[in-house]
């Protein structure tokens, strides 16, 4: 068991790297033509460093389009993100003071997490616009975090899984140490579907989360009259035609 989830492991979080890290690049070397800030924006480049961060921690846009959706949204990000720092603590030995602490209330961020994710669900059956442009694939993605959070909490506070021995299979992961899992059908759907969403991370709409930062409408400076914006490509394209022209 331990041996068949650690290659799971280790195959799926290597397409999640290599696949996000070509769409990362794929993003950067996409060429931006227009200068198209959403309004208002900043006028300096400290600025859109600013409004960024206010998008990645407060969601400050989607607060302004819809307070339900902001609510939910913020629940579940929120929920997700420090579910995953508690999660720190079977990967470090001795565990850090603040990942301690995180732990004792990683079951409140699950909850957070499952909240914000019903939240969203429900947005998507009960609001006619929303459900109009709803996918097959967007329901069917908030399920499935559903049950990878629900499963989480399962193994807290009914089905429990042994810690210790998933906290050394966790940390023989880091050495390539293959090590002994116990069969859990609870422990074991969890990590089949948290490999699931490695897996299909750089292929789905996740891949929000490193696409905000190349958003032209969110990462570009509102100073088209002070500075004339001329994309690279065509900062090129000027100078072959200008040489061409000399020649």
């Amino acid at each position: 068991m331990g041996l068949a989830l650690s290659v799971i492991l280790y195959v799926t979080l290597g397409v999640f790297i290599i696949g996000t890290l070509r769409r990362i690049a794929r993003y950067a070397s996409t060429p931006a033509p227009l200068k198209i800030p959403t309004t208002p924006a900043p006028t300096t480049r400290s600025g859109v460093v600013m409004r960024l961060g206010r998008e990645v921690v407060l969601f400050e846009s989607l607060f302004k389009a819809s307070k339900w959706t902001w609510l939910f949204g913020w629940l579940f990000h929120a929920g997700l993100f420090f579910v995953l720092l508690a999660h720190l603590r079977y990967f470090t030995e001795p565990v850090w003071w603040w990942v301690a602490l995180l732990s004792q209330f990683s079951p409140y961020f699950g909850m957070m997490m499952l909240i914000g994710l019903a939240g969203l669900l429900a947005r998507r059956f009960l609001v006619d616009r929303v459900r109009y442009i709803s996918a097959p694939s967007d329901y069917l993605m908030l399920v499935f975090l559903m049950v990878i959070a629900g499963s989480g909490l399962a193994m807290r506070y009914w089905l429990h899984a042994d810690i210790v021995q998933v906290k050394e299979f966790a940390l023989g992961l880091l050495a390539f140490d293959f090590g002994i899992l116990s069969f859990n059908p609870i422990l074991v759907l969890h990590l089949l579907l948290v490999a699931f969403l490695l897996l299909i991370f750089p292929f789905s709409k996740l891949l929000h989360a490193p696409g905000l930062f190349f958003s032209p409408s969110r990462n570009q400076v509102d100073n088209p009259r002070e500075k004339r914006h001329i994309a690279a490509w065509a900062k090129s394209a000027n100078t072959n035609s200008t040489e061409k022209s000399r020649g």
